[in-house]
């Protein structure tokens, strides 16, 4: 009962701004709920004189409901189906996964990136942009402003990609006869599934070829999804250690209380999923959570945003968008790379 006098106003503040937000990504897929969710929030806060009958409900819903909708986004995971079907790609996903990871490490160095904004980058852009990003963060204990930065970051370089890959396919050289070429360049080099979606069904209506490249694509992309499992298990140990460390002082600290156990709740998500289609579960039983995830996202995106300052994100906003540029360039390069050696393109 104290917990939703504490909480209920901010949480459904959020909830109504993220309402908006998921209708209007409805109608603008290509931008998205979780982008719409964060827009609204840093623009609604500038006109809040005073916050702090929702300050609670508003950092709850930007932790705890963000983890929450993690979780739930493991129902959507079907392992076996993934790795069946997309094992041809797996090469150019470590691949560009690697490569992306390595950009964004080397360039926090040279350009005194803050190391929590760059992991976020680095992830968004290798994995599956915004999902992946809502995973990291609470891992790394990253803040509302690193996550709002990382996700506009994203979200510039998405909307690019959507727009110019198909283009670019082109002129490259892509066959027009099959998808399959530019379905695997889609799903690998460009991260946010509405984007690969867009890009893929673009290349599909210039050349009639149905869902062909729309398949392919979603496919690769949802193989790549699968590499949250172990970046972020990876990343809380990481994390979990370096509290360790910093609290070797301390006869109080335990590990169990560090260590991000939502991670592992959302492995085993992936593995009741797994495990309930093998024993002839349909898929489409899992459909409805898996939306719930997504909107959970939105709903934390929109409590990211009421506690982030656009202004300072704007004048900060040149070295993180750097990053992604070089990230962006060097998954591309990667795929394109991979795909000749393997004889794909």
């Amino acid at each position: 009962m104290n917990f939703m006098k504490k909480n209920w106003r901010g949480m459904g503040f959020c909830l109504t701004i993220a309402i908006i937000a998921w209708l209007l990504g409805k109608q603008f897929p290509i931008i998205g709920g979780p982008v719409f969710g964060i827009l609204l929030g840093m623009v609604i806060t500038l006109f809040l004189k005073d916050k702090t009958t929702l300050e609670s409900g508003i950092k709850f819903t930007s932790k705890k409901i963000l983890q929450y909708a993690v979780v739930l986004l493991g129902f959507g995971l079907n392992l076996n189906v993934i790795l069946k079907t997309g094992a041809e790609s797996l090469p150019i996903i470590i691949s560009t996964i690697t490569t992306s990871l390595v950009v964004a490490f080397i360039l926090s160095k040279v350009f005194h990136i803050p190391s929590k904004i760059s992991t976020l980058v680095g992830v968004g852009s290798s994995i599956c942009g915004g999902s992946a990003i809502a995973a990291t963060a609470p891992v790394i204990e990253a803040d509302d402003e690193e996550v709002a930065q990382a996700i506009s970051v994203i979200f510039f370089f998405n909307v690019l990609a959507a727009l110019i890959f198909p283009y670019f396919g082109s002129l490259i050289g892509f066959a027009h006869s099959s998808g399959e070429a530019f379905g695997i360049f889609a799903g690998t080099a460009v991260n946010d599934t509405s984007s690969v979606t867009a890009c893929a069904a673009t290349w599909d209506n210039m050349w009639n070829l149905g869902s062909q490249t729309l398949d392919k694509a979603v496919t690769v992309k949802l193989t790549r999804t699968l590499a949250i499992i172990p970046i972020t298990l990876v990343l809380s140990f990481i994390q979990a250690n370096n509290s360790k460390k910093e609290n070797a002082n301390d006869s109080t600290f335990k590990f169990s209380k560090v260590f991000p156990f939502f991670i592992l709740f959302f492995l085993g998500a992936s593995v009741i999923t797994t495990v309930a289609t093998n024993f002839g579960v349909s898929a489409s039983v899992f459909s409805p959570i898996k939306e719930l995830s997504k909107f959970f996202i939105i709903w934390a995106m929109t409590a990211i945003g009421l506690n982030t300052n656009i202004i300072k994100l704007i004048k900060t906003g040149g070295k993180p968008l750097l990053l992604g540029f070089c990230c962006w360039c060097g998954i591309t390069t990667v795929t394109l790379f991979m795909q000749h050696i393997l004889g794909i393109w």
